[in-house]
């Protein structure tokens, strides 16, 4: 049997990955998934194409006697949240995330709100495959689709609900918000208004065609929003990607902060003062920093490494709780409100730790250790050639610390190497980190290198 769902979802090229005959069927075999009568509330980002498919999704879903409600524009985080808070017994949401503009994606969301299980994905594309779904009769068809108008207020006044408003406010924060002509156009500027601080909002129109930068949130696609930082002397960034679930901030100085260096901060605050009486424990996956366990190791926290992807950590934090979970992409989770990434909350976090601690951005950050990260990819042909970078990255590091349940990561003397296949993308994703700058990308030059020289073209 074939596999329909990556990292997160199922995605693609829309009109020839991701086309409408794709989207229906797969949407049909979610509906067999949830079964007949069951509540799905369906969202989307502002990707192109995402009315089409919230609406070909929703089809697909009444044809197997699924009663659907819309969302519309929503971040993932605020649609999940309503999911759990409202009874549904799950969701779609219609994003691609960070991938590039020309993609759109399906993604498919539990009665609490998280992404389904791995197990669950296979139900799905085991219905697709085999085509076992049989649709409802007339008598079991709902005759609409039900707008829910009230989905993203909801979430901007729970976010506010999980902050000390009070000491935020007493700050006086000014905050640029870059939303990256994505959902959290709709909610993140309101959050800021929300607890307490002024927003200056940067590509907070939602547009499909992404002009103000690209979807994913990185220092190179957030130089402008660097720059208009320092020119307004604003005490925090923050950028979003396209469907709001991950938050990558810029500290008062301009730089720009990768996710595991904001989430480490943020999860140390959670374990000593926010959350004291969880287990002293965050997820993260084998993509974030070896600072991370530097760092936290000395405020007593116990970092769990777990395969590249929100979905795994999710549940894991749901199957043994801890502090927090966070990927160096940005994503974040906050148990306390949901156990999902969640780029408002986290933005609402880190306002919150800059008031409790009265320090500044540039400040708070200074306390970690200072690694320098070089992200790569190589494009592949197929799975084999991809198994073969792995595979000669294990030999290439056998005499270093080895972590092996995501691809492989290299950990040595002042550097580590990460190479994985993308689950979302057709490349091998390689990062290197190292406390030199030149060394980083020296590091990462050669192992490209050598990576190619050996794999390229293999198909097995």
């Amino acid at each position: 049997m074939g596999r329909l769902f990556g990292t997160d979802g199922v995605r693609g090229v829309l009109g020839s990955d991701l086309t409408p005959e794709l989207v229906l069927r797969l949407s049909r075999a979610i509906g067999a998934f949830f079964g007949r009568g069951a509540r799905v509330l369906v969202g989307r980002d502002s990707r192109s194409g995402g009315d089409m498919i919230a609406r070909i999704v929703s089809a697909g879903l009444i044809a197997e006697g699924v009663k659907v409600f819309y969302a519309g524009l929503t971040p993932t985080p605020s649609l999940q949240l309503y999911i759990r808070d409202h009874g549904y017994d799950g969701g779609v949401m219609v994003t691609a995330s960070h991938n590039p503009p020309e993609y759109n994606g399906v993604k498919v969301l539990g009665p609490d709100g998280i992404e389904v299980s791995r197990d669950d994905e296979r139900v799905i594309e085991e219905h697709y495959f085999q085509g076992s779904f049989k649709g409802a009769s007339w008598r079991d068809l709902s005759w609409e689709v039900v707008e829910v108008r009230d989905v993203n207020d909801y979430y901007v006044s729970r976010v506010a609900e999980g902050v000390d408003v009070e000491a935020i406010s007493r700050r006086g924060f000014k905050v640029l918000v870059d939303c990256g002509n994505g959902a959290a156009s709709a909610t993140s500027p309101m959050i800021v208004r929300a607890v307490g601080a002024r927003p200056v909002t940067l590509n907070c129109n939602p547009d499909w065609r992404f002009p103000g930068r690209e979807p994913e949130p990185t220092p190179s696609s957030l130089a402008e929003a660097s720059r208009t930082l320092r020119a307004l002397k604003a005490d925090l960034g923050v950028g979003h990607d396209a469907d709001g679930d991950r938050a990558i901030f810029i500290d008062d100085a301009g730089e720009v902060h990768w996710g595991d260096r904001s989430g480490a901060l943020i999860a140390g605050y959670a374990a000593e003062r926010k959350l004291p009486g969880h287990p002293r424990r965050v997820y993260t996956g084998v993509s974030s920093s070896i600072l991370v366990e530097e760092y936290l190791s000395r405020l007593g926290v116990k970092v769990e490494w777990t395969p590249v992807g929100s979905v795994v950590i999710s549940h894991s934090l749901k199957r043994s709780p801890g502090v927090a979970g966070f990927e160096e992409n940005g994503g974040y989770i906050h148990p306390a409100h949901q156990l999902v990434r969640d780029g408002g909350m986290t933005l609402a976090l880190m306002l919150e730790l800059l008031a409790s601690e009265g320090a500044t951005a540039s400040e708070l950050f200074a306390r970690l250790p200072r690694y320098y990260a070089v992200k790569t990819k190589i494009p592949v042909g197929g799975r084999g050639e991809a198994e073969c970078y792995v595979e000669a990255a294990k030999e290439m590091f056998s005499g270093m610390r080895l972590i092996t349940i995501d691809g492989v990561k290299a950990v040595g003397e002042g550097h580590w190497v990460l190479v994985r296949p993308s689950g979302t993308e057709p490349v091998v994703r390689v990062m290197v980190e190292a406390r030199d700058r030149g060394e980083a990308q020296r590091l990462a030059e050669n192992i490209v290198s050598e990576l190619t020289k050996r794999c390229r073209g293999r198909q097995g």
